[in-house]
């Protein structure tokens, strides 16, 4: 079937039981759904797994499943496919793409190695597979700072394309890398003003940011760290009201698991709304998500030779993140 739109548009049949029937397809297909912390709460409540990008590469190098179906961005489906060559990978919507990851041109990339010889590439996992073959190690914001110390202290490094996740890295760690200018559109979009007077708002609560937010930012935060890091501060705390400054997806799993807390989205600079969401993340819909298993499509695909070369620093990112 063509996927004109990045998406199977075909009509739902009526009166249909949206959430029973994909789970009754998931296990017609043998598929497993995983979805990142950003979707909308309702694709959560139907996956098998939910994590972060680290954990959503994990999940995937170890999936027995033969058919694998990732509600999250477009370089997560590729991820798992470069993990999984011979498994049947499954975007509900291609064209859930990344700010971040587009930031960072592959051609763009390598001219900016080849500016920075003899350095090690660590390039952040929210990149495309042209980017990541062209890397030494990948990260996630989950386990940068660990892999970035189990370096050597006078290595040279590139890191890329978050510069605020870099910036935050060079600060925990003394580091100088050399950071590309890239940056997430939804972590760049908050604001300290409005930060600030939630926080004068709820003097009681703990501010949660995650580290692609920009350094002002970072420095109201009681606890700076990926999203899963910051999932396990909120369980863990003794507090039971939080300020969250990331995508506002994640709220669903605090609230989840943290019945008896408050948890307050961070609002952005522009004031439309009262939180901020990743655009790409929520074009996943369950209607979407039907229609992928129904289909089987639509799937990605990862040249075979890139895979190969993109594999590495990826299996070498999950090697040093044990």
């Amino acid at each position: 079937m063509i996927v004109e739109k990045g998406y199977i548009d075909e009509p739902i049949p009526a009166g249909i039981d949206l959430k029973a029937e994909i789970l009754r397809l998931k296990k017609e297909r043998n598929a497993v759904i995983m979805a990142h912390y950003y979707q909308r709460d309702e694709i959560q409540e139907l996956a098998d797994h939910i994590g972060d990008s680290l954990a959503l590469a994990q999940l995937a190098a170890k999936e027995e499943a033969p058919v694998i179906v990732l509600c999250g961005v477009h370089f997560m489906g590729e991820t798992a496919k470069i993990l999984c060559p011979d498994k049947t990978v499954i975007v509900p919507d291609l064209s859930a793409g990344c700010s971040l990851a587009d930031s960072c041109p592959a051609d763009e990339f390598a001219a900016f190695i080849d500016a920075h010889p003899g350095h090690t590439v660590i390039s952040y996992v929210n990149t495309t597979a042209a980017v990541k073959a062209l890397t030494d190690i990948v990260v996630t914001s989950s386990n940068a700072q660990k892999i970035v110390d189990s370096l050597p202290a006078d290595e040279k490094i590139i890191f890329g394309p978050d510069r605020n996740l870099g910036n935050y890295i060079n600060s925990v760690t003394g580091r100088k890398m050399v950071l590309w200018d890239g940056a997430c559109h939804v972590h760049e979009q908050f604001s300290v003003a409005k930060l600030v007077q939630l926080k004068k708002e709820n003097d009681d609560a703990k501010i949660l940011v995650h580290p692609e937010c920009p350094k002002p930012i970072r420095l109201i935060a009681d606890k700076v760290g990926s999203t899963q890091a910051l999932l396990n501060f909120a369980i863990d705390s003794d507090a039971t009201k939080f300020i969250v400054a990331t995508e506002s997806g994640i709220l669903f799993k605090m609230r989840q698991l943290c019945p008896g807390k408050t948890f307050i989205p961070a609002p952005p600079e522009d004031g439309t709304c009262a939180c901020n969401e990743c655009n790409f993340m929520k074009l996943i819909t369950l209607e979407k998500l039907y229609n992928s298993l129904k289909f089987m499509a639509p799937t990605i695909e990862v040249d075979r030779e890139l895979a190969k070369r993109a594999v590495k620093p990826i299996r070498r990112m999950l090697e040093l993140s044990k």
